[in-house]
């Protein structure tokens, strides 16, 4: 609906799918699970205002009342059963609230769909390497290929320090896409915050979650566990394109 609304009236609408510098927001959402985070956190969001301006009102009025010039010094303690319950009940009303939509964002991270493709990642000190197991070349075997980063002096016009690599995982959008996560070595993590995925790949053991991009576009992401020296150094790049352009390059690869 969102994508609906840009192509209509913002045809030219340029999408923040890499991080900018000084950036404290979300990038834009690609996916049902990234629209859900920005769900939560306006739903959440909004509640704080409201709790912070309540508690400046409520501060200021117990000063202004309470100031030595307005009210004598009493010995007298009152107890405010009806305040104290208010109080009380009020975060808690609250913390309901936002457990609801935070309880069915996390059910949906957590669910895999029956996948229509899936991708194997497995991380390595320290580059990504891919596996299209459900696709074989000419000679029978699994696409597969590794992923490394640009390094800075071989950048092109356009391409970004630290985020692009020599091989794109390239899929189709509208497409439920299942990600099998391991490592050969120490654990890393798939992280890519356009899409709403950042799963721990460990050694040993076989992580799985799923996305369904709903535009095309670049989207940038990087190992987010401290796995080493060169940690900040293996980047992920996705690139979503049109179905036919995916059976193209599917037929270069193999």
């Amino acid at each position: 609906m969102l994508n609906f609304f840009y192509s209509i009236f913002y045809p030219s609408f340029i999408f923040n799918d890499s991080p900018e510098p000084w950036q404290i927001g979300f990038q834009d959402g690609a996916s049902p699970v990234q629209e859900g985070i920005h769900e939560l956190h306006d739903i959440v969001f909004f509640y704080q205002i409201m709790i912070v301006f309540g508690v400046i009102w409520l501060l200021q009025f117990v000063i202004r009342k309470f100031h030595y010039l307005n009210s004598p010094i009493t010995h007298h303690i009152n107890h405010g059963t009806v305040l104290e319950t208010v109080w009380t009940l009020a975060p808690v009303v609250i913390l309901v609230i936002i457990a609801f939509p935070s309880f069915k964002l996390l059910y949906l991270t957590d669910e895999v769909f029956n996948p229509s493709m899936t991708i194997k990642a497995v991380g390595h000190q320290w580059y990504w390497s891919y596996e299209y197991s459900d696709f074989l070349n000419e000679d029978g075997e699994s696409i597969e290929f590794d992923s490394y980063m640009v390094p800075e002096a071989d950048l092109q016009d356009g391409q970004l320090r630290l985020l692009d690599v020599d091989n794109n995982v390239v899929v189709p959008v509208d497409t439920n896409i299942r990600f099998v996560l391991t490592s050969t070595d120490v654990i890393h993590a798939f992280a890519v915050p356009s899409l709403g995925v950042k799963v721990d790949a460990l050694p040993g053991r076989l992580n799985q979650t799923s996305t369904i991009i709903e535009r095309e576009g670049l989207f940038y992401g990087q190992c987010s566990e401290l796995c080493g020296i060169l940690h900040g150094y293996m980047p992920i790049c996705i690139q979503a394109v049109s179905p036919e352009k995916y059976l193209e390059w599917m037929n270069e690869m193999a």
